[in-house]
């Protein structure tokens, strides 16, 4: 079902490398606090995609540093953000494309990533979809996240969707669930992904993987963290979403 907000898009700059054309348009939504440093480095990776006519939508949340500023200088367009999932919300309800990609502000995009994610995308007929996550750096942090995130995410991708840092959703299908829940306050994405997977085809991305910072583990440990995320899993498996402070680092803006 094609959405109302649907806009013919051109994806491939080179229309001969590709099987068919897509005949959608993407929507890459990021929410953002004072993320000039990370953000720039998305936008380059970004900008080096073998894709092209896509629209960028930063959804900023008040930052004090020059966030918005490289956004503009980039040619995205600024929202007024929040939380991550309101900011989410903002940029999708803003968003003119059919394909909704959201992204965190310090996620990179290895070569190719667009153009492998939506031919897999198209192919497999997912209306909805995350990655397999690789740190930037470190054997150590690649093994971790192997053991502890992407093969349990592979696993369980039939019966227990798992969507962090990246993920691909049909407008419609977005707009159908309602959007990310702002009563959230951790693991709003994967909750949205459970949710929203009642509704649509729910896969993980198979040819390509995203490249994500490991900061938060690093300044809070990665045993701290680990056990965070843990205890929230468990939570929204039994107890349901949690709505209470765990610290995130926008939570100052609820107020």
């Amino acid at each position: 079902m094609k959405s109302s907000s649907h806009v013919p898009l051109s994806f491939y700059k080179n229309p001969k490398n590709m099987s068919r054309k897509f005949s959608t348009g993407l929507s890459i939504v990021i929410p953002a606090l004072n993320e000039e440093k990370n953000l720039a480095r998305l936008l380059e990776s970004i900008k080096n995609q073998n894709l092209a006519d896509f629209e960028i939508i930063v959804a900023d949340a008040g930052s004090r540093d020059k966030t918005k500023a490289v956004a503009r200088k980039a040619g995205c367009r600024v929202v007024k953000g929040g939380l991550p999932a309101r900011g989410r919300n903002a940029g999708a309800k803003s968003a003119k494309g059919r394909i909704l990609l959201f992204l965190d502000a310090d996620v990179i995009l290895p070569p190719a990533f667009l153009e492998k994610s939506l031919k897999e995308f198209e192919k497999r007929k997912l209306r909805l979809a995350s990655f397999f996550l690789v740190p930037e750096k470190g054997l150590a942090a690649k093994v971790l996240f192997f053991v502890f995130y992407n093969f349990p995410a592979l696993v369980l991708e039939k019966f227990l969707p798992h969507a962090a840092m990246g993920i691909i959703a049909e407008k419609d299908l977005f707009q159908k669930t309602g959007g990310f829940n702002e009563q959230v306050t951790l693991a709003e994405d994967h909750y949205f992904a459970r949710q929203a997977s009642k509704r649509g085809k729910f896969g993980l991305i198979k040819r390509t993987r995203l490249k994500v910072s490991c900061r938060r583990f690093k300044k809070d440990g990665w045993a701290k963290t680990g056990l965070k995320y843990f205890f929230c899993e468990l939570h929204l498996i039994f107890l349901g979403p949690v709505k209470k402070d765990m610290g995130y680092d926008f939570s100052h803006l609820k107020n």
